[in-house]
Formats: structure tokens, C-alpha cells, sequence
């Protein structure tokens, strides 16, 4: 009956992303299927998403393996490096910093305080942050230095294959340089997305890899700008975790992302809402433990009352006349969108003009993103 329900539920998106926009070939549903390993009787299988507040920090571990992905923001350190040694962990196979935000590599220095590690994977060699310095400097004590990842690359963590989905290629914008890892654990699996937005959702989409996961760590602590449909619909999880801080100054989750995870039934967890959030698999299915509010369901909009949240980013503002009526010009080769007079649209092959008059919302959900020139 369950499996009917996610059928039905997963007919449902692509009609409203039909609806919303014609479907290029590149995002036909695949059939890429991984044969699942038979695991051991003592293997175990556990991601700790750990509350650092307004950042990422998750700690994987497969038979006695450890692979740690991001670590919050440097006042975290002492949280990360307590959380390490409570658990008594002195070697990581593997830690990851998605992409060089200092809400997501603060902490992993402190990490490296800790434990030793074996393999550091990191979409950039070189960034001018002093996290990120920082974070280099506790590399090379230990004599280690980066690897970038590619796309399609992939290494084992105890019996659980890891696969590397992102960056499809390199980009300028930090959060579309995120590597996306997707984990897989007998029949269940896990996808860490990092802060990837719709660019970089569409890029992984087009590259056919498989998606489907049983559980999705949401990008950009629930921006409007990441999670769009086409991604829910090709992912189909059945759980969501939100790495969020309460009261962020951003309005994250947003009301758009929760919104899209009620349309596809997701069963969705917050850090701000519940604490450390322990998920284990027995390889067939999982169970998610949240450390606080256990049985509390996530509401549907978002209640951040925060005075401060009108001053949020740039990339995270709505023009006050949203309920006003505009054309937009849309780019079906680079997803961006325009208001008709920006210079941009002249410059415009007109096979790749698409006219919408869809409020700014809609167009954002259908997986297309601002012009930083004219800022519809």
C-alpha cells in the first residue's frame, strides 16, 4: 500500500513539473539500478547529523569506519571535538568539506585536533577564508593534504559504497561547488548534498547518475534556491534531514522547500527543532532518532519569528510587490531567469527564450535561478 502511495505521490510532481515547464530529454527517469551487498550479520550502519546550529556537520560510520562530512562553524569546535572524543573516535577514514563556507569547515579543524585521518576530500585546494586556512594547517601537521573528488568517482566506507555525484564541473558560485555524496547500504541510501542549488541539481540530474535515495540531507539548511521538484522527484526519499539554526537570521527552511517536501510526503527532521538526529539501517530499512522532541511533527511553514530574518542574504530576498505581475524571460540553456527589459535577453539565442508570466516563486520552483544582472 506504502509503495502504491510513493507511486501515486511520484506521478503527482512530475505532472506539477510538466505543468510548470516542458521536460527536456536529459531528465527522463532512469533505470540505473546497483545491485544490493549482501552485508555481514555484525555489520552495523549509522549518520549522526550533529545540531551545530546555522551549518552542516555529519558523522558517517559502517562496520568501525568513520567518514565525517563538514563540521559547522568554527565556534562549534569544541562541540565536534567533545562529540569525537565521547565517542572515542581517533582515526577518519575520510572527512569531507563539501565546499569551503565557513559554516560547514569551521569545526573540522577541530576534528583534526582530535583524530587522525586517512583520506581529506574537498572541491578546492586553496580558498583566502581563515577557516579554510585554518583547516589546511591541521592537514599538513598530520601530512595530509586535499584530494578533489570527481564526479563518478567512488571509494568503499566499511560494506557501504560511496559515490561521488558533484560537482559535475566547476563553478564560481561556492554552493554549486559542493560535493554530493550519495551512500549506499545494502537496499537503503543516503544523499549529503552540501549547499548545492538548482544549478547544480540540474547538472547532476543531466548526468544520469542514479539519485534515488532512501533519506536526503537538504542543501542550504532549506533555501529556496535548492530542492527543487525535478530533484524531490528524481531522488523520491522517504525521510529528509534539515540542518538548520533557530531563529537564523536567513528564514531558513523556507516555506517554498517545506512546502515541496509536504507535496511528496517526505517525513521531514530539523536540527533546530530536533537536536542531534541518529539514523542506523539494518541494509532494508532505517530508523531516524531525534535526540529532542521525538514524535513532535515538523510544521508545514515555517515559524522562524526572527526581527533580524529581513536582513538576510541577497540570493534570499523576495521583491516586496511579490504578488505583482510580471513577464519573465527564461534561458532553457543556463536556467536563468530575467525581467524582459534586461540586457541579457538581447544577447539571447530565441531558441532558448521561453516567456512566462508565473509568479517568481513558481519559476524558482521549476528549478531556475535569478540573473544577478537585473535581480528579478
Amino acid at each position: 500500500m506504502k509503495s502504491l502511495k510513493r507511486t501515486l505521490l511520484s506521478s503527482i510532481l512530475s505532472i506539477i513539473a510538466v505543468l510548470s515547464l516542458a521536460m527536456p530529454d536529459a531528465y527522463a527517469s532512469k533505470s540505473i539500478s546497483i545491485p544490493a551487498k549482501e552485508l555481514a550479520a555484525s555489520s552495523t550502519f549509522q549518520i549522526d547529523f550533529i545540531d551545530v546550529g546555522q551549518g552542516d556537520a555529519a558523522l558517517v560510520e559502517c562496520d568501525g569506519h568513520y567518514m565525517l562530512v563538514d563540521g559547522g562553524g568554527s565556534k562549534k569546535s569544541d562541540l565536534i571535538y567533545t562529540y569525537l572524543k565521547n565517542r572515542k573516535i581517533t582515526y577518519l577514514d575520510y572527512i569531507v568539506a563539501t565546499h569551503p563556507d565557513a559554516d560547514h569547515i569551521g569545526g573540522l579543524s577541530a576534528a583534526l585536533n582530535y583524530a587522525a585521518v586517512g583520506t581529506a576530500l574537498s572541491p578546492v585546494t586553496t580558498h583566502t577564508t581563515k577557516t579554510f586556512q585554518s583547516f589546511l594547517k591541521y592537514l599538513q601537521k598530520q601530512n595530509k593534504q586535499i584530494t578533489v573528488p570527481a564526479a563518478g568517482d567512488t571509494f568503499m566506507l566499511g560494506s557501504a559504497s560511496v559515490y561521488v555525484l558533484g560537482p559535475v564541473s566547476a563553478s564560481e558560485e561556492s554552493n554549486n561547488n559542493s560535493i554530493v555524496l550519495r551512500i549506499v547500504y545494502g537496499e537503503t541510501s543516503f544523499l549529503l548534498t552540501g549547499d548545492a542549488e538548482f544549478d547544480e541539481e540540474r547538472e547532476i540530474i543531466d548526468s544520469k547518475a542514479d539519485l534515488h535515495s532512501t533519506l536526503i540531507k537538504i542543501a542550504h539548511h532549506g533555501s529556496k534556491y535548492s530542492t527543487s521538484y525535478y530533484w524531490l522527484r528524481e531522488v523520491a526519499p522517504e525521510y529528509a534531514i534539515i540542518s538548520v539554526g533557530a531563529d537564523n537570521q536567513y528564514g531558513h527552511p523556507t516555506d517554498d522547500v517545506l512546502s515541496r517536501l509536504r507535496d511528496a510526503d517526505v517525513k521531514t527532521f530539523r536540527t533546530d527543532i530536533n537536536g542531534d538526529i541518529i539514523c542506523k539501517s539494518d541494509g532494508k530499512t532505517i530508523t531516524v532518532t531525534p535526540s529532542k522532541n521525538a514524535g513532535t511533527d515538523t510544521p508545514l511553514a515555517n515559524n522562524n519569528t526572527n526581527k533580524n530574518a529581513s536582513v538576510q542574504k541577497s540570493t534570499e530576498t523576495t521583491p516586496t510587490a511579490q504578488t505583482a505581475s510580471y513577464t519573465y524571460i527564461l534561458n532553457s540553456n543556463t536556467h536563468k531567469f530575467h525581467y524582459a527589459s534586461c540586457k541579457s535577453v538581447k544577447q539571447m539565442k530565441d531558441s532558448n527564450k521561453i516567456t512566462s508570466n508565473d509568479s517568481r516563486d513558481t519559476i524558482i520552483a521549476q528549478g531556475y535561478s535569478p540573473c544577478k544582472n537585473c535581480n528579478p
